[in-house]
Formats: C-alpha cells, sequence, structure tokens
C-alpha cells in the first residue's frame, strides 16, 4: 500500500494534536517492572501446574524449559521489532509494515480483546483474597459494588499518569516477591531434593497443564504498545526484556523449589490456586501464610495496572495511524489516553462475570492467533526489508530467525489444538467481528462521520534518533544482545531517506 486511498483523501482530517507538556518517560527499571507484572505479577497461580503435571517434576521442568523455548524467542523478537518500531501501538506496526494496515487492525483487535479478557480477572481474583479473611465479599450484594469500586479506583491511577503506574510497579515487585524470599531461606534445612522428582502421569491433565504454562509465561510484547512512552526505548526494550526474563524465571522457580522440596507433595491435588498460603503457613507459621495472601492481593493490583496501561496505549497508537477515530488519541493533562483507557476498563466490567478458566482459554487462543502473526511478520521483516534500522537486531541470519520461531510456533498450535470447541467457536467469531469492522471504519471514514488523524500510516521505522543529520552516526549500544553477545556494538549511519508512503509497501 504505497498510497492514500481516495477515501483517505475524501475523509474529514484533524491535524496532529498540539504538543502538550511531555509527560515523564518511563526508564529502565520501571519497564521491567511493567513487563514483569505483564507476563507475571509473581508465582500467584502457578501451583495448579503442580496438579495438572501430576507432581513437581513436570512443574519444574516447564518452567525450566517453557521459558527456553517460548518466552526467550518472544522476548528476542520483541526485543528487535520495538526498537525498530519505537512508539506507541507496538506490534500492530510491525504487522502493518509486514503485512498491511487490514492485518495490523486484527493483530490490534485480537490483542485488545484477549489483553481485555486478561485484566477482567485480576479484580476478581483480589476479591477472591480479600474474602479469604472477610467473607462479606463473598456476597453479590456486597461483591458487585466492591468489584465496580476497585476498577474505577485503579482506573484512576492508570489515568492520573503512566510514570506513576511504573514506580507503583517497582514498589508492588517489591512487596510481592519478598515473602516469598524469606519462605526460601526457611525452606532450605526442611529441603529434600528427591521430593522434587516426584511424578504420577495418570493424575496429570496436559490440557490445564500446557494452558498454566502458557498464561503464565505469555504477553512479553504487551510493553511494546506504549514503546512511545518510554525514554530512549531502542536500548531500554532489550535491556529491559533481558532482565524481566531472569526474574520472572526466578519468581517461578524459587517458590516451587522451596515449596515442593520441603512439603511432601504426594497428595497433588492440594496445589490449586491460592496455595502457597498453606505452604508459607506449614514453613513459617502464620505470619508468612496471612504475608502472602496480601502479596497475592496487591500482585493483582499491579497485573491490573500494567495490562490497562499497555491496552489503552496500544488502541493510543491505532488512532494515531489512522486504524481508529481521532477520540482515541485525545490524552489527559497526565499524558494518559481518557478514551481508551474507559474502553478498556468497560470491557473488563463486562467481562469480569465469565469465570477463570473460561477467561484462560479464550484469551490463549487469541493470544496465539496473534503471536503467529507476529513471528511471521518478524521473519518477512527480515527477508522483505533487510534494511530496516534495527537498533537491535538479535545477532543470527535468516535462518537462525526462523529457527528461533519454530519453537514457539509449535507451542502456539499444541496450544490452539488442546481448546475445547466452544473456545475454538467464540474465537472464530471474534475473528469475524474484526474482520467487518475494519470495513466499517473505513466507511464511517469516507462518509466524513466520525474525525480521523492526518497521519494515517506509519514510516518504516521510528527510530528517534534517525531525525538528526543524516551524516551523524550513533553507537549502537542498544544492541546489548538478550543472548549476552556485547561484541557487535558499531556504529552505524542513519538512513534518514524514509517515506510515509513506503512503510506498508507490499515487496
Amino acid at each position: 500500500m504505497g498510497e492514500l486511498s481516495a477515501a483517505d483523501h475524501a475523509s474529514p482530517r484533524l491535524p496532529p494534536p498540539l504538543p502538550s507538556p511531555s509527560p515523564k518517560k518511563l526508564s529502565v527499571l520501571p519497564l521491567i517492572a511493567l513487563i514483569f507484572y505483564n507476563v507475571s505479577g509473581g508465582p500467584f497461580g502457578v501451583e495448579d501446574s503442580v496438579s495438572t503435571g501430576g507432581g513437581p517434576l513436570l512443574s519444574l521442568l516447564g518452567f525450566l524449559i517453557f521459558p527456553l523455548l517460548w518466552s526467550l524467542p518472544e522476548a528476542l523478537v520483541t526485543a528487535e521489532l520495538a526498537a525498530s518500531f519505537p512508539e506507541n501501538g507496538g506490534y500492530v506496526l510491525w504487522i502493518s509494515s509486514a503485512f498491511g494496515p487490514f492485518w495490523g487492525f486484527q493483530e490490534g483487535f485480537w490483542k485488545w480483546i484477549s489483553g481485555t479478557m486478561d485484566n477482567a480477572l485480576y479484580p476478581v481474583l483480589f476479591l477472591d483474597y480479600l474474602s479469604q479473611s472477610l467473607p462479606l465479599f463473598a456476597r453479590p450484594a456486597a461483591r458487585v459494588p466492591a468489584l465496580l469500586a476497585l476498577t474505577a479506583a485503579l482506573t484512576f491511577l492508570n489515568y492520573r499518569g503512566l510514570h506513576i503506574v511504573g514506580f507503583a510497579a517497582v514498589a508492588l515487585t517489591a512487596f510481592s516477591l519478598s515473602p516469598f524470599v524469606v519462605m526460601a531461606l526457611l525452606a532450605v534445612p526442611r529441603i529434600r531434593p528427591r521430593r522434587w522428582l516426584a511424578v504420577d502421569l495418570k493424575k496429570a491433565n496436559f490440557r490445564g497443564y500446557f494452558n498454566s504454562m502458557f498464561w503464565n509465561l505469555n504477553y512479553w510484547d504487551k510493553a511494546s504498545t506504549l514503546a512511545g512512552e518510554v525514554d530512549d526505548p531502542s536500548r531500554s526494550f532489550p535491556r529491559a526484556l533481558f532482565g524481566a526474563v531472569m526474574l520472572v524465571m526466578a519468581s517461578y522457580l524459587i517458590p516451587l523449589l522451596a515449596g515442593t522440596g520441603a512439603l511432601d507433595t504426594s497428595t497433588t491435588g492440594e496445589w490449586k490456586d491460592g496455595y502457597f498460603a498453606q505452604v508459607g503457613m506449614a514453613i513459617g507459621g502464620a505470619w508468612l501464610s496471612w504475608w502472602i495472601q496480601a502479596a497475592s492481593a496487591m500482585s493483582n493490583m499491579g497485573l491490573f495496572e500494567a495490562e490497562m496501561s499497555s491496552d489503552s496505549f496500544q488502541l493510543l497508537g491505532m488512532s494515531e495511524l489512522g486504524m481508529l477515530p481521532a477520540i482515541f488519541s485525545k490524552r489527559s493533562k497526565y499524558g494518559t489516553p481518557t478514551t481508551s483507557i474507559l474502553c478498556s476498563a468497560s470491557g473488563v466490567v463486562l467481562l469480569s462475570s465469565m469465570s477463570f478458566q473460561e477467561i484462560i482459554e479464550f484469551l490463549n487462543f487469541l493470544y496465539s492467533l496473534g503471536m503467529l502473526l507476529e513471528f511471521a511478520a518478524f521473519i518477512k521483516l527480515r527477508v522483505k526489508k533487510p534494511e530496516l534500522h534495527r537498533p537491535y537486531r538479535i545477532p543470527v541470519g535468516t535462518g537462525g530467525a526462523v529457527a528461533i520461531c519454530v519453537p514457539p510456533t509449535v507451542l502456539l498450535v499444541l496450544v490452539m489444538c488442546l481448546a475445547s470447541m466452544r473456545t475454538v467457536a467464540v474465537s472464530v467469531s471474534v475473528m469475524l467481528v474484526g474482520f467487518l469492522l475494519h470495513p466499517a471504519i473505513e466507511q464511517l471514514r469516507s462518509r466524513k462521520w466520525v474525525a480521523f488523524l492526518a497521519t494515517a500510516e506509519p514510516p518504516e521505522s521510528f527510530s528517534s534518533a534517525a531525525l538528526v543529520q543524516d551524516q551523524v552516526t550513533i553507537d549502537d549500544d542498544a544492541s546489548v544482545s538478550l543472548l549476552l553477545d556485547h561484541s557487535h556494538a558499531k556504529k552505524e549511519p542513519l538512513d534518514l531517506a524514509i517515506s510515509l508512503d513506503s512503510a506498508l509497501k507490499m515487496e
């Protein structure tokens, strides 16, 4: 798509919004915390992997092997593409550049629905933990108003500014993980390594096991949607993603090693959501159990904030690309996308009545569709657009890029094959809605019923450094490799002759 259509020329256009005082940009540490909460939030919810895996062995092996097969490839691909397209919208930009705006819109729609489903879990889980100590919140008369009030309060915090959300995420990360550090230290004298090898495949539920693993290790790409709010994103994203991968793996493995090594796991059925509170009781006493329950509740707040930030800035980025009406790009005085936040909050409220297992399976299927498209875009951009400015580049050639994508692609297909027919039906319905919604929005544009921003197409690469003089070079420190290869830092000239029309050109 090299040129704007006649419909685009005929549509009402708004000039880009006047610049407001620049909001504070996220640095690496808050970005690590946001990625951590996009992906994990701590070991809350990994208990199911022990029961569905038939014992500790498959659970521990899963959190050792799955990050290598799934998390690391996704993080590497995200680092390269987020550095190349460091603007709000993230994966919507990647897909649009590789396959055109129609598929970019579908990617954004699937990921937004998946993210909103995911976010609907956290206020519910927060009240579930709270009701263990205050049974009042188990009653609908108190639960529904509390759910609405909690969603409104967390939405307001998101509205107040991304830098506030970022530093809140840092504080919540420290608080959520601290009881597990204490639990691990107290568990050391009681650990019997042979307990880690226990497994009973007859008790395993592999659909639940794979869904649990996948849910606890996905969404590495989510923070890319707010890349425009990050300080020096081309350098910050690779570093933050590497730090987040290490933090997530440690936050899962250390509590599992401590709990399954210190306690008898012959009755694996007890390992359900929230069981770490019982593990804390057995290892440290009531005080540690209460601490873990408080950390669980606070972690859900961090998960909500990180997800809503990513979802709302994704809608803002799509609006800036001309895929959504201009109202979605409207920012508050704090620099946050007001309409996009309200839209995401409304979706959370509407979906909060679904059950936990329904939400997990639905969002996993839609997320898998989006990730298959992202891996395809990564390979196509490597092959068709080798000149694309890549401040961070995975140090492999085209064959290596394909090889990196094979293991996670197999896992994605496996998760989709294990889905129930109901999940497939719902997901196909969502896809059909997306296919119809795109031409409907184009009709709104062509009939001048809704205003869109003038910037309808993304440039080829959004490196902010590319706006300087053609002769200027930059030190490619952004190529701090997630594979720990620091030997490729070099100086590269920047090609400034990138037109808006070449952005989505199909080659």
